[in-house]
């Protein structure tokens, strides 16, 4: 018999083991990438304060198209950059969330790469 595993535990699982090492401040705050099947949401967050300082995601009013796909990832990149540079923010720590760094979550930093974020 094979064994089926739940997908979402395991990413949960190892979202945390990366969360471990990962430590968002004031100063360098964390990035931090959700991934479903139709959208893609992307926070910066203190993690000291437990505050979120900016958001952007797929689901956002200004966006338009599709948000399952490549290049949506990168404009809400570029969105979540331009948004944090208006507030001071100029260098963040990524967080994949668990996620391979490939696809939509790799699109989504060199969007905000080319935003101007520094990771």
């Amino acid at each position: 018999m094979f064994k089926k595993y739940d997908k979402k535990k395991l990413r949960k699982k190892r979202h945390l083991r990366v969360r471990k090492k990962i430590f968002g401040t004031s100063e360098v705050p964390r990035l931090s990438v959700y991934r479903s099947e139709k959208n893609i949401y992307a926070q910066i967050i203190d993690d000291i304060k437990g505050t979120t300082l900016v958001s952007a995601s797929s689901v956002d009013k200004d966006f338009e198209g599709n948000g399952s796909n490549k290049e949506a990832a990168k404009v809400v990149g570029k969105s979540i950059a331009n948004k944090a540079i208006e507030k001071g923010i100029k260098e963040v720590v990524f967080d994949r969330g668990g996620y391979i760094y490939h696809g939509r979550v790799q699109n989504l930093a060199e969007g905000a790469r080319e935003g101007g974020l520094q990771f």
